[in-house]
């Protein structure tokens, strides 16, 4: 079983980029929905600026992806883009993804809330693991850049016919004022109940 590394995606990545956005296409159309569509470039620029996530084997071959985009004025943050090449699915990929993306966040933008839009369940169960709450979209960022990101999906006139209150995404948020109830991630002992070691799957945290 290949060993599977999940760290801070570097400049050098950007070799994958091509690959990332074409498996993000190809994903969004296999599940009949959208998202908003990202260009190798944007991706690339991800990277540079530190503030993307990526899976790669020790062999060099890439497995998964997210990046975290910031919306006025750095008052929400989302991890967007999550997508884990089919050859590796099944591992703990996604969640291991999920889970550096959202330690990176709170180390990037420790005020800003923690927020995304999906259609997946797995990605809810993950979320919900990290604490996030289902929210209406009144809940999350009114950056009209945000929602013009959507304009490429196939569910936008949905959208916008409904002045975007509600679509077939859910609206999930993470507020860092939970932790002053709830405390800071015990990412170690997340990890172990992941199960990480046993996919063969490190996260350097």
């Amino acid at each position: 079983m290949d060993t599977i590394i999940v760290r801070v995606a570097i400049e050098e990545d950007s070799k994958y980029s091509q690959e990332i956005v074409d498996e993000m296409a190809s994903s969004a159309k296999a599940r009949g929905t959208g998202i908003a569509k990202r260009t190798p470039e944007y991706v690339s620029t991800k990277m540079k600026e530190g503030k993307g996530i990526i899976a790669v084997t020790t062999e060099g071959q890439w497995v998964g992806f997210c990046y975290i985009e910031s919306w006025g004025h750095e008052k929400f943050v989302s991890n967007s883009g999550l997508i884990v090449n089919p050859d590796f699915r099944g591992r703990g990929v996604a969640k291991a993804i999920k889970f550096r993306s959202f330690a990176l966040t709170r180390k990037k933008f420790p005020n800003a809330k923690i927020f995304g839009l999906t259609t997946g369940l797995q990605v809810m169960k993950i979320n919900n693991e990290l604490g996030y709450l289902p929210v209406p979209f009144s809940e999350l960022t009114d950056d009209e850049q945000f929602w013009k990101g959507c304009a490429s999906c196939v569910n936008f006139p949905i959208l916008t016919a409904k002045n975007k209150k509600n679509c077939l995404c859910t609206g999930m948020l993470y507020d860092p004022e939970w932790e002053k109830e709830r405390g800071p991630k015990d990412w170690a002992a997340l990890s172990e109940k992941a199960k990480f070691a046993e996919k063969n799957v490190i996260v350097e945290f």
